[in-house]
Parts: C-alpha cells; structure tokens; sequence
C-alpha cells in the first residue's frame, strides 16, 4: 500500500496539490482530520480514484519525520505534516519513499510511505 501525505496551506488549489505529488502513484491520500473535507484534496482523489484518509492531529504528534518544518512543529508536533500523515495513514512498518516534495507553487507539500504487504 502507497500512501500520499499531504500538507497544504489555506487556498491551494488542485493544481497545487497535484504538482506535488508528481504523477506518484498511490492508494489513498491522507491529511490531518481537519483538512480532509479540503475541495481541492477531494477533487484530487476523484480524479485518482483513491480514498482520503483523516488523521487525528493528535496522532501526528512526536511522529519521526525526515525533515522539519518549524511550522509543522508549532501546530502538530511534529517535523512534516506530510510525512507523517502518510506515515500514520499507511499504518504499522510503514516506512517513507523519501523525503517530503513541495510543488513549484509551494503551497502544497507531499510525501509517500509505502507498507508491505498491504
């Protein structure tokens, strides 16, 4: 199972959220609970076919991460609202593919974590 994390800011748009995934292919898409009735992360599922999974902001907290944006910290407790909603979404032994891409527009940031046999 892939899984796409992704973390945005107010405003972005389903060109920004599809940039930073760059044609990865994937699952299901995952963000914290509270934006992930965002349109533009519904409009992209619809147009991959794939779920979104909510993560509970409490469950993002103390998540390793393989970077760190102070912003992330500040609000979630953790280094990358990206990685670890795919971390957490994807679920036990999960593992990133890499670090998390921003799009061109950097509104929008993205991360892969893939688990075995799922």
């Amino acid at each position: 199972m892939r899984v796409a994390g992704l973390g945005f800011r107010t405003g972005a748009r389903l060109e920004s959220l599809r940039d930073a995934l760059a044609g990865a292919e994937v699952n299901a898409l995952a963000t914290v609970a509270d934006k992930a009735a965002d349109p533009a992360l519904r409009a992209l599922a619809e147009v991959l076919g794939v779920e979104i999974i909510p993560v509970p902001a409490e469950r993002l907290a103390g998540m390793e991460t393989l970077t760190h944006s102070a912003r992330a910290w500040a609000r979630y407790r953790t280094g990358s609202l990206a990685e670890a909603a795919a971390l957490c979404a994807a679920g036990p032994g999960a593992r990133l593919v890499g670090a998390r891409a921003a799009s061109p527009d950097r509104l929008a940031m993205v991360a892969i974590a893939e688990r075995s046999g799922a």
